[in-house]
């Protein structure tokens, strides 16, 4: 909606033509690309912009994707990008940034200081890929977020020594694996909603984030939903939007 209003007060200053001012009224619904139709107007119904899901498209429809999203002047989020994404980009644009643990690429369109707190767990190390997507996407929705990482149920001390950070978040992102756990566990000591990642790190009767999917729906703690096996940016999509209500 500002930018909207930005380009109506343009025009009633003289600073643009009637002919650009249609030309960008034109596409605010979405832009067909042929292969693409790149939502522009998600931002003004849901406050959002588009996320782009890179796994199963080619680089150059990629980059396409994002010279359209990029001429809108919002924040931009890739999820699931390879490093040959993520360099064909850089030469379009040197202001996005790369995660290689999460596979995200990000473009802040602005600096904004960062509100609330989402707090990021994850039961072990090798839950981090989910987990840094999740942290990530938090981040880029304008929450504080902050890592706590590999304190899953085999050593619950290493839990509870943060317990003061638990109990101050606004939301929690719980990523775990092998039986999933951790979710409970922490949703037993928090005050806010706790947003369950099953992830499918484990061995064989982990069934590839089954057992954990299933322990996490099955908790009896009552301040726990759960997302889909390995869906980081899920998780930290709800969160920064459970972080930023009022």
């Amino acid at each position: 909606m500002e930018q909207i209003e930005e380009l109506l007060q343009r025009f009633r200053t003289g600073d643009t033509s009637m002919d650009e001012v249609l030309k960008k009224l034109r596409i605010l619904p979405f832009e067909d690309l042929g292969f693409a139709k790149v939502d522009h107007h998600r931002a003004l119904r849901t406050g959002y912009p588009e996320v782009v899901f890179c796994e199963g498209k080619k680089v150059d429809q990629i980059i396409a994707i994002y010279q359209a999203l990029e001429k809108q002047e919002q924040s931009i989020l890739l999820t699931r990008a390879s490093v040959e994404v993520f360099d064909a980009l850089k030469k379009e644009d040197e202001r996005l940034h790369y995660n290689e643990l999460a596979r995200t690429i990000t473009l802040e369109a602005e600096e904004k200081e960062k509100q609330g707190l989402v707090l990021v767990m994850s039961a072990g190390t090798a839950d981090l890929p989910v987990a840094e997507e999740a942290a990530t996407t938090a981040s880029l929705l304008g929450a504080h977020v902050e890592r706590i990482y590999d304190v899953g149920v085999a050593g619950i001390h290493r839990l509870l020594a943060h317990l003061e950070k638990i109990q101050h978040a606004r939301c929690i992102v719980v990523v775990a694996g092998m039986e999933g756990a951790l979710p409970s566990v922490v949703g037993g000591l928090a005050r806010c909603p706790i947003i369950g990642v099953p992830t499918s790190v484990g061995y064989g009767s982990n069934l590839g984030g089954f057992a954990p999917l299933l322990t996490m729906l099955n908790s009896c703690a009552p301040n726990i939903t759960v997302v889909n096996i390995d869906n980081g940016f899920g998780a930290g999509f709800s969160a920064g939007m459970i972080n930023n209500q009022k």
